[in-house]
């Protein structure tokens, strides 16, 4: 196969610049991305040749190597895993359009100036490239296990790379990159140094399941030294709690997740009897870019006996825990096992639920030992965790237990349920909810201002998925989940006679206006009635109890599904004076013309004031403009 030169895309010259001008201060994390992509190969080939007894491989010494040359400033990173064929060359390593390179690069220019930097690099896929970080020249000889043909890859990093043949490759890759001068001032440190080496392979590598050698020469008429074992290899899920640091936990959490914080909560499990198997887990400190995008990768590693199976089995958690990252270890699967056995396994089911229960306990109990990381899992978290309300019945009451939900009971403070409950005021039989787009557009709705003058606590939800779980849960212990924007709404009781002899003359006095308004506001309402729940407002728009919102509407209109367009009831303060101005109007007017333009009005104020839109905003802003210009 002929030499041939191919140019870089756009974004990856972006990307190389990046790197070979480095940003990063912690250029040593070049190494561990190397190393964990060669753990990888070596994970690969061994399941590849568990399922292909065919598979012509070598798997009996599987291995990484790092070999240095201090004279012609060489590093070499080496394993007998998988390896690559030409065309996967040419996918992973000679394009990475495909890993987020956009987004990295937007992520990367809003990092520069912190700390989080460095571990960007492994987050977006784009590891092998921190190799420009420290090297000139990157050189990787590449043959996939069971082809006879190697592939050599070359590049400088300015803008193109070139493809060959290698006819003599061994099985699997090795990277070697021709270093730049050492500079100290530039955290660019000697990287042919056997401590630096064995100091990086310890900090970073030292739980790999593989073997990582350090390979060094021997001075002259001296036998070569046996290749150095670096890493201890101890699986630190196996190992007993008091042996293992903290430390320790957050670089394996690291090199799972490609993230450069430290976890907020380490989860493990042992289970033992009929079915043993052992869990890590942990719960990142911010949510990942993508977690409510189609694409977004979840899901554990799975062992088995300590031997990795896949990368991110979806079955040990269900979709609305998608953010933890973790280890499961499992002494009783099969070896051979796939996603579709998975997906039937008892086994799995099992644990599934067993995980899944110990991590909500965990963020429960987190609330009361430690409400600052419990405040920050739910800011990150909470979105993702309520979608479980909508979809896991099961686990319903445990993840209202652990869920708080922002309240006009303290403008910092969340609430849980349980708390609202105990603050209920007496003769209260339900639990108040708005929902909306964020907290100061909601607590200015008219929905909330009788709520607000009779001291009656609100729930405040401002995500998304809140349009849905409160439909879908109903009650809490037996007190209905009510929102404040459907329905009608009496906070007075039945226990105030002049209360109900005011309403009784309100709607005798305004049972002609409002038959009038209902038959000309037809077409946008299905009711104009009296209010109860406004104080200040001179009218608000509300939905039927058992009617959806419009945000509810709108939400499964995106999602394709067809839903008829809901009429909505318009409510009149009685006791506003504009509302009052518009009555007597009517009552003396003869011709209604300028009265119908003022009810159109009032109609769009009250969906202007929820974050609504009249259905024709030019001609509510001409009958708008019109009226202002009279008042002049």
């Amino acid at each position: 196969m002929p030499t041939e030169t191919f140019e870089f895309q756009v974004e990856a010259r972006q990307l190389l610049q990046l790197m070979i001008h480095s940003v990063y201060s912690n250029k040593d994390v070049f190494l561990r991305e190397l190393v964990s992509n060669a753990s990888d190969a070596l994970d690969k080939l061994r399941l590849e040749a568990l399922r292909d007894d065919t598979l012509d491989a070598d798997t009996s010494d599987l291995h990484i190597e790092i070999e240095a040359d201090p004279d012609a400033r060489t590093l070499t990173v080496r394993d007998n895993g998988i390896g690559m064929s030409y065309e996967e060359v040419t996918r992973l390593i000679g394009t990475i359009a495909n890993s987020g390179t956009a987004t990295f690069l937007k992520e990367l220019r809003e990092a520069q100036e912190g700390a989080g930097a460095d571990g960007l690099i492994g987050q977006f896929g784009v590891g092998f490239y921190s190799s420009f970080m420290v090297a000139d020249e990157v050189t990787l000889i590449t043959r996939r296990a069971g082809e006879a043909q190697g592939t050599r890859w070359t590049s400088r990093g300015e803008g193109t790379y070139t493809l060959d043949s290698a006819d003599e490759a061994p099985q699997g890759t090795s990277v070697t990159l021709h270093l730049k001068p050492a500079d100290s001032e530039n955290q660019l440190h000697d990287y042919t140094s056997a401590w630096k080496i064995k100091e990086i392979v310890k900090r970073y590598s030292d739980f790999i399941t593989w073997p990582v050698r350090l390979v060094t020469g021997a001075p002259d008429g001296e036998d070569t030294p046996e290749p150095e074992t670096l890493n201890s290899m101890k699986a630190l899920w196996a190992r007993p709690r008091e042996e293992v640091s903290d430390e320790d936990y957050h670089e394996l959490y690291k090199h799972i997740s490609h993230d450069w914080r430290d976890p907020l909560e380490t989860v493990r499990l042992q289970a033992e009897g009929t079915f043993e198997y052992q869990a890590l887990l942990f719960v990142p400190s911010h949510a990942p870019h993508d977690l409510f995008t189609q694409g977004h990768r979840r899901g554990l590693q799975l062992f088995v006996k300590r031997v990795f199976i896949m990368d991110d089995c979806e079955e040990l958690l269900p979709p609305y825990l998608r953010f933890v990252k973790g280890v499961v270890d499992a002494q009783d699967l099969s070896l051979n096992v796939s996603r579709e056995i998975l997906q039937q396994d008892r086994q799995i089911r099992l644990m599934q639920r067993r995980l899944t229960k110990k991590l909500l306990s965990t963020v429960k109990d987190m609330r009361s030992a430690a409400p600052d990381r419990y405040r920050t899992f739910w800011r990150e978290f909470g979105a993702v965790l309520k979608e479980g309300l909508v979809t896991d019945f099961d686990n319903r009451d445990a993840l209202l237990a652990a869920a708080s939900f922002a309240t006009t009971h303290d403008a910092e403070e969340p609430t849980t349920l349980e708390a609202y409950a105990e603050r209920m005021k007496d003769g209260q039989e339900d639990i108040y909810y708005i929902t909306g787009q964020s907290r100061q557009s909601i607590e200015n709705s008219p929905h909330m201002e009788a709520f607000r003058a009779k001291g009656v606590e609100v729930l405040l939800l401002t995500d998304p998925v809140d349009e849905v779980w409160v439909d879908t849960v109903g009650e809490y212990q037996g007190k209905r989940l009510r929102s404040v924007t459907k329905g009608e709404i009496d906070l007075d009781g039945d226990q105030d006679a002049e209360k109900d002899a005011e309403k009784e003359k309100h709607g005798e006095e305004y049972a002609g206006l409002l038959g009038w308004m209902t038959e000309h506001l037809a077409e946008e309402v299905k009711e104009v009635r009296l209010s109860s729940r406004l104080t200040v407002s001179p009218a608000c728009v509300v939905s039927d109890a058992e009617d959806l919102t419009p945000a509810l509407e709108n939400m499964y209109r995106a999602m394709g599904r067809e839903v008829p367009q809901t009429k909505r009831i318009l409510e009149l303060n009685p006791d506003h004076q504009l509302v009052k101005g518009i009555r007597q109007a009517h009552a003396r007017q003869g011709d209604h013309t300028e009265l119908a333009e003022a009810a159109e009005l009032l109609h769009g104020l009250a969906l202007l004031a929820e974050g609504g839109q009249p259905k024709d905003p030019g001609r509510f802003v001409k009958l708008a403009a019109d009226r202002l210009e009279r008042t002049l």
